[in-house]
């Protein structure tokens, strides 16, 4: 039996598939053929897809159902789709026939010589975490006599996380601390908690490509409400409550990923009311709070119910230590954080204490590891906004306050074809409309400022090749080399 999970109609992929038509009408086949191979590598187009038949995609297209049918040709050479008599044909990816097993820009499978401006991701502070490394061994021997299991996370690691947050302005004790397998691993615990399959979930547009996956890998519908050129607006989000009675809202008010947007004070303590006039729970994703480059560090959104099951903190050792340590945490009203721990026995049983000893030793040093990153990260972010001015001098990349990447308006909404061309010239882009629901932000590409300057150098040159390959716009401008930047930590 093929191996499929969901099917999409054609209406629906026609959508999906946005503005993918070359300019001039000529290579229909080719162009349809790198859309829906982009599709697939960035998530968009889950694997295991059951893709619309060649007459039913044509009619949805209006092209003949010759050019549906030499795309998925091509599509079925190049191991992007299989094909079974009666039983249609199905996403998949190179190199496996596991459907559930991706190839994308957001996965640890992508390899082989690419260049990643998809990540938006800082290497280790190597002798911070090589010190709490060295210590937290010493700090296992008095683990080594229990089993290990530790549903709500090690008290070391949820005293010095509770601390943290009262740092920060919103006194915590450890018992409203869960302690999780990084953030991602946090969302979908909440919306296992709160959200059922059917149900619709508010979220910022654009918004962390990821949870929107979690959204719709719950099943639940993502209801998009669009941040304005000013940010995050009250009325609208009372308004998209209202009217669609979402199970809970996810929101990330700190350097917004991918704008870098960071939310008033005044909308702060308006969307806790807002949560707390209608009872939609709300999810506050920090995981880049620590990461403020030139604004003071945001005060919580729970301050204005630092005791509320309504309002749930989301926050990792990802962005400010490392990817590697998988370490994730979830801040809330200690019977909610009892409620998700008592999921956790049919998924984990519970991280890996060694890393949660190690995150321990670094969160006790966060000011200090923080303000290295900042001041390597400012100089960074400069060195990039130079550069594409001077290769990308028609792109308009915003002037983020803190996190991790620029969002950049490329003048024209050709987003997905330049990551479908960066790709063929060993370049992993993050398109924009990952970022969005139904096709959304063709116009943008997030561009993260984490390389080190010789990577980015690299990188800008195989993407202007790409740019320039698409033959839709001005001539780019001339890179530079770089050996006179600073490198990134």
């Amino acid at each position: 039996m093929a191996p499929v999970t969901r099917r999409i109609g054609g209406a629906s992929f026609a959508r999906l598939l946005g503005s993918w038509r070359p300019p001039d009408q000529r290579g229909l086949a080719e162009a349809l053929t790198e859309r829906i191979r982009l599709l697939v590598l960035d998530g968009r187009l889950p694997l295991g897809t059951r893709v619309p038949a060649e007459r039913e995609l044509a009619a949805a297209l209006d092209v003949s159902r010759t050019t549906v049918a030499a795309a998925y040709e091509q599509l079925r050479e190049g191991a992007y789709l299989e094909s079974r008599r009666g039983s249609g044909s199905w996403t998949r990816v190179p190199g496996t026939a596991d459907p559930h097993v991706a190839d994308t820009p957001f996965s640890p499978l992508v390899g082989g010589g690419l260049t990643d401006l998809a990540h938006a991701a800082l290497p280790a502070p190597t002798d911070a975490i090589r010190c709490a490394a060295a210590a937290a061994v010493g700090d296992l021997d008095g683990h080594l006599a229990g089993h290990g299991y530790t549903l709500a996370g090690l008290p070391v690691l949820r005293e010095a996380l509770a601390r943290r947050f009262t740092e920060r302005g919103l006194p915590t004790s450890p018992e409203q601390i869960l302690v999780t397998s990084g953030a991602q691993h946090a969302i979908a615990l909440v919306l296992t908690l709160l959200a059922d399959p059917g149900d619709r979930v508010l979220v910022e547009h654009p918004t962390y490509p990821n949870a929107l996956d979690a959204i719709r890998g719950r099943g639940a519908r993502p209801v998009p409400v669009p941040l304005t050129a000013e940010g995050w607006d009250l009325e609208l989000l009372t308004t998209a409550v209202r009217d669609a009675a979402p199970s809970l809202s996810y929101l990330v008010p700190d350097f917004h990923n991918p704008t870098g947007a960071v939310m008033d004070p005044a909308t702060r303590a308006g969307v806790v009311e807002l949560a707390r006039r209608t009872r939609t729970p709300l999810i506050v994703d920090e995981t880049l709070t620590e990461l403020s480059l030139d604004v003071p560090a945001p005060v919580p959104v729970a301050v204005h119910a630092p005791d509320s099951p309504l309002v749930i903190t989301i926050g990792s050792a990802s962005k400010v230590f490392w990817g590697g340590l998988r370490i994730g945490w979830i801040r809330s009203s200690a019977a909610l954080v009892h409620r998700l721990a008592a999921l956790r026995p049919s998924i984990d049983l519970g991280g890996a204490v060694l890393d949660q000893l190690v995150t321990a030793r670094l969160v006790d040093d966060i000011e200090t590891i923080a303000a290295q990153r900042q001041a390597s990260m400012r100089l960074a972010r400069a060195d990039l906004k130079e550069r594409l001015a001077r290769t990308f001098p028609q792109w308009r990349p915003n002037d983020p306050t803190g996190g991790l990447s620029l969002w950049v308006d490329l003048g024209e909404p050709v987003s997905s074809r330049l990551a479908g061309a960066a790709r063929r010239h060993d370049v992993l882009l993050a398109a924009g409309p990952r970022f969005g629901v139904d096709g959304a932000f063709e116009r943008y590409l997030r561009v993260p400022y984490t390389l080190r300057p010789e990577q980015v150098a690299t990188a800008l040159e195989r993407l202007a090749a790409a740019w320039h390959g698409l033959g839709t716009h001005p001539e780019i401008g001339g890179e530079q080399g770089g050996a006179d930047h600073v490198a990134v930590a």
